[in-house]
């Protein structure tokens, strides 16, 4: 292992007024500004962690112009351990932050809580932090399929609408909700918080926060942790064979440990065979949920609801117990929608980080049948969502596609699952080769989204990575922790 010496790095009073959103003075009136601050209270919810706002740019290339509040939340650490904070970027997108630090402390080690205030907020334009909001009618008009060239016409039309009303209701913020964006903030929330560098650590979409911090703001990295790391130099056909190959061997793993451990309900039954017949019941419009009062269940929803299910191994005989469940009659109904007439938004950044054309419902068929082709099992990867909901995006996006360029003093750590069903372990290492010496790919031989709190091996690794800056072998790996129930 390699441990990185700690280095002192001085910056120039410009340069730190820029990372706050402040405009240096001129040489004749040039004296010290004050940056932003947190207003920190005890929270509502829990008043043993500390809430707070902070006040940004809405466009961060008009600092001076109209603003938001970013919502955060802090837990202390211990006076006579602490060594400074953690920032946890929240993953998703749309997971709320201020809820992991208020809800979720034991999401770290209490090792690391002992040593850093463990940070975190709700990125701009989710949560409490001036939320997209958007008509609930026309979110509800998105179809999960598209079914031919007039569908795929009336979901560009009707997504033309959404953006507009979203836009109304949101205000300026909505076209800046980027993840470019985002890492301005996040340098933000250093500087407001007194910390010369950066320690931080993503999870999933969150890591994406992280990768473009990195590439803006290099000499300002103390210590970053990618776990479940997205792999953001992908285009629209490479984003869902990936994705759908995935999610297809996380189900595989979920057969296999079924298929091996007498925990599991279906043990000695035919689970593919039976799965088989539960998505040919979805497609003749027969299968209902049984959680949901005999909701029907089409095909896609059928896809979306096992691979969540496949997040945690926890979940597992869940997942087995709820196929049974589903194996049982049902009548279908109509689900009844919320008489809420606007709801938020939080998938708005997607569309704004990521370049997914798609030319024509030709096109959009072909990518279907791939996936099913890739994918036999979970035949409708819930990343085929992002086409629909992205279709006609404007273009060029704020924060697009393309290969990392970071150059930082200590390796980015990338905390990877072998089987995991969201961020594949190919997008982990398509990750740590583009970073090379700037990046260390451990790995977890295991399954779910997320290795941290599953493996006391990676849980180890990393707390001795974000406390001492002590980075891993190159090739390190952690074990298998079978799943417990």
């Amino acid at each position: 292992m390699l441990r990185v010496r700690k280095s002192a790095v001085g910056w120039a009073v410009a340069v730190a007024l820029t990372a706050t959103g402040l405009t240096p003075a001129t040489p004749a009136a040039a004296r010290p500004q004050p940056g932003p601050t947190i207003d920190w209270r005890p929270c509502a919810k829990d008043a043993t962690a500390e809430c707070g706002t902070l006040s940004l740019p809405v466009d961060w290339h008009r600092p001076r112009g109209e603003r938001f509040e970013l919502e955060l939340a802090r837990r202390i650490a211990d006076p006579a351990a602490r060594e400074g904070v953690l920032v946890f970027g929240p993953g998703g997108p749309g997971d709320s932050g201020v809820d992991r630090v208020v809800d979720g402390s034991s999401r770290f080690s209490a090792d690391l809580r002992r040593r850093f205030d463990i940070v975190s907020f709700d990125p701009r334009g989710t949560g409490r932090s001036h939320p997209v909001i958007c008509s609930r009618e026309l979110l509800g008009r998105q179809p999960q399929v598209i079914t031919d060239q007039a569908h795929f016409d009336a979901t560009l039309a009707n997504n033309a609408l959404l953006r507009a009303d979203c836009r109304a209701r949101t205000g300026a913020l909505y076209d800046h909700v980027d993840t470019t964006s985002a890492a301005r903030d996040l340098d933000a929330i250093r500087a407001a918080l007194g910390e010369r560098q950066l320690t931080f650590h993503g999870s999933s979409y969150g890591t994406l926060l992280g990768q473009r911090y990195a590439e803006l703001f290099p000499g300002r990295v103390r210590a970053m942790v990618l776990e479940a790391a997205m792999d953001h130099s992908l285009d629209t056909r490479a984003f869902l064979d990936t994705q759908a190959v995935t999610a297809e061997d996380a189900f595989d793993e979920f057969l296999a440990w079924c298929a091996r451990s007498a925990d599991c309900v279906l043990h000695d039954h035919d689970v593919r065979a039976l799965w088989a017949g539960l998505h040919s019941r979805a497609e003749q419009g027969t299968l209902t949920d049984p959680d949901r009062a005999g909701a029907a269940l089409a095909p896609f929803e059928l896809s979306r609801l096992a691979h969540k299910q496949l997040y945690d191994t926890w979940r597992w005989p869940g997942l087995a117990e709820w196929i049974v469940r589903l194996d049982g009659p049902g009548t279908p109904r109509v689900d009844t929608l919320s008489n809420e007439a606007v709801a938020p938004y939080p998938f708005a950044v997607f569309c704004q980080d990521w370049n997914l054309p798609v030319r024509d419902y030709r096109e959009y068929v072909g990518h279907v049948r791939r996936s099913g082709q890739l994918a036999p099992d979970l035949r409708y990867p819930p990343a085929l969502f992002a086409l629909v909901t992205c279709l006609g995006a404007r273009t060029p996006v704020a924060n697009p596609q393309h290969r990392l360029r970071v150059r930082t003093d200590v390796p980015l750590l990338i905390a990877a699952t072998v089987h995991d069903p969201a961020s594949g372990y190919g997008w982990a290492r398509n990750v740590a080769r583009q970073l090379g010496r700037n990046g260390v790919l451990l790995t977890y031989q295991g399954w779910g989204h997320g290795s941290y709190t599953t493996s006391p091996c990676v849980q180890q690794i990393v707390d001795d990575y974000l406390i001492d800056r002590v980075v891993p072998a190159r090739d390190a790996s952690c074990p298998a922790v079978e799943p417990e129930v």
